[in-house]
């Protein structure tokens, strides 16, 4: 996940709120294509180096040897024979070209593919503290986890198939932890907690990229970011990092936007934040549950999505900007109609009028607990499922953990002493300051990234029904990036991950496929 336990980050007083909100081998080489000799056999790997997710943890050396395996997949109804990479390669401070961290990656390279113009996609989920476990074994790799999202009835654990909307073939594929995650750490005399922090974070993912493209020669290849949750939030900095370190980007796609946590009102703890951009998504969900008047089919959400956002930018906004300062609750209807448009009582917008996603989580269908992740997925209260506090993450993590442990080993061939680390404390430990701000706006970020490169195309990717990431309120942040028609906002429904829903991720594979077109296009 990201913005916590991957796609799902603030001191350590609201890490809780977050928690619930997610190269081709190193060593050179720059070969005129991206498929090994026909006649070079699987290289399995057994790294003995011994790595931990500790915030004072370091590796003396960096090993960047790597498993190297072939595999074919069926995409389309046409087969692509890809190439597997697994390890560690070594990121390197721009500039000085000092060491500083291994980063642990798995690769998937088409085969037989001009570099020139094949593709390359970076990656990476959020937290702070995810590993990109996520992403790899959820969204557009050649496997995926078969979660049915957003069924807390399927079995367990999820099978792992072949992913028939994998971006294999339109683009390579190079899934990345950040340092701390997985099996990535900092290098000595760097500690992991040296890259704990919004701006050292995206700085040392710039020099990760640039060792990669450098190593396996894709200095001509188009080059992509795929960030969720905290990772976009990364994204946002590293694109313009790039830029600014002379790299361009073809695109940057954001699946589940935190751009701006000054607007997040579950992410900002200050209470002058107004949550009015996450109304829309109370009311998807709660037409999920058929709470709503109406209850708009499957097929009318979108539109009635339309009338919420028109509901909480011209009614709900401003009677919150008044509740904040005055404490005065609104005197017309407009409490009774936001219980017809969210399916949450009117007592309760009375009782928590400025109404946070944690609040309607909890309050939504009587003695059931709702998903932060994915608000379709509803528990009793005394459900083990409800225990942490969000259904629609707890449910499937042991899919992903466990299946990451088995996949390294006896698919990839890659073999490592140390655990796997899915999340780590690094929240705890984040430094979340930048650009003189206590917490990151990132959208002057993408705005000097389109200043340096006026071509550069954005997805933002959104799930009606998630409660971490609100869309309407990436919307609005995202609108501050002016007019711009090399910036697109799709919507689907599901959660955070709207990737695990099997409806949502044809829908999803089609538009990042257009979005990759129109960005070669350019």
């Amino acid at each position: 996940m990201t913005l916590s336990i991957r796609s799902k980050a603030l001191p350590l007083l609201f890490a809780l709120s977050a928690l619930l909100l997610g190269g081709c081998g190193g060593g050179g080489g720059t070969s005129a294509t991206t498929s090994p000799p026909p006649d070079t056999p699987a290289a399995a790997y057994t790294d003995p180096t011994v790595y931990s997710s500790g915030a004072g943890a370091s590796v003396a050396v960096a090993n960047e040897a790597t498993a190297v395996t072939h595999f074919q997949t069926m995409i389309g109804g046409v087969a692509i024979p890809y190439t597997a990479t697994t390890g560690h390669l070594t990121a390197n401070r721009l500039a000085t070209e000092a060491p500083l961290a291994s980063f642990f990656y798995v690769a998937y390279t088409a085969d037989n593919k001009d570099l020139t113009k094949r593709p390359v996609t970076f990656f990476y989920n959020g937290g702070p503290g995810s590993s990109t476990v996520w992403l790899h074994l959820g969204s557009f790799g050649p496997k995926r986890l078969a979660a049915s999202a957003p069924s807390t009835t399927t079995a367990v654990p999820f099978p792992l198939v072949d992913n028939a909307e994998s971006l294999l073939d339109v683009s390579d594929l190079v899934f990345v932890d950040a340092v701390g995650s997985g099996l990535s750490q900092a290098i000595a005399p760097n500690i992991n907690r040296s890259f704990w922090g919004v701006d050292a974070d995206a700085a040392v993912f710039r020099d990760f990229v640039r060792r990669y493209v450098k190593v396996n020669g894709r200095d001509a290849s188009p080059k992509f970011l795929f960030g969720e949750s905290y990772g976009t939030t990364r994204s946002a900095v590293l694109a313009n990092l790039l830029e600014s370190a002379g790299m361009s980007l073809s695109g940057v796609v954001l699946q589940s936007s935190v751009l701006n946590y000054n607007t997040n009102c579950e992410q900002n703890p200050l209470p002058a934040v107004r949550c009015s951009g996450f109304m829309p998504s109370y009311g998807a969900v709660g037409a999920w549950f058929s709470l709503t008047t109406p209850t708009p089919t499957a097929a009318a959400l979108p539109a009635y999505v339309d009338t919420l956002r028109t509901l909480a930018n011209n009614e709900l906004d401003p009677a919150q900007r008044v509740f904040l300062l005055f404490g005065t609750l609104p005197t017309n209807d407009l409490l009774p109609r936001l219980a017809a448009a969210t399916g949450i009582a009117s007592s309760r917008w009375q009782a928590q009028f400025n109404m946070t996603p944690s609040y309607f989580q909890t309050y939504l269908v009587a003695g059931q607990l709702i998903g932060r992740y994915d608000g379709r997925v509803s528990v009793p209260v005394s459900s083990p499922l409800a225990s942490e506090g969000d259904p629609s993450s707890t449910f499937i993590t042991p899919s992903f953990v466990s299946t990451i442990a088995s996949y390294l080993p006896n698919t990839l061939k890659y073999t490592n002493p140390s655990n796997y680390t899915t999340l780590s404390n690094a929240i705890n430990f984040w430094d979340f300051t930048h650009d003189g701000l206590s917490l990151p706006d990132t959208i002057p970020d993408l705005a000097a990234a389109f200043a340096h490169n006026p071509k550069l195309k954005v997805l933002s990717l959104n799930g009606y029904h998630d409660l971490a990431t609100p869309f309407h309120q990436t919307e609005i942040d995202v609108a501050r990036l002016g007019v711009n028609p090399n910036v697109q906002n799709k919507f689907y429904s599901g959660g955070h991950m709207t990737y695990l829903d099997d409806t949502s991720r044809v829908q999803q594979k089609a538009d990042l496929a257009q979005f990759y077109l129109s960005a070669l296009a350019q």
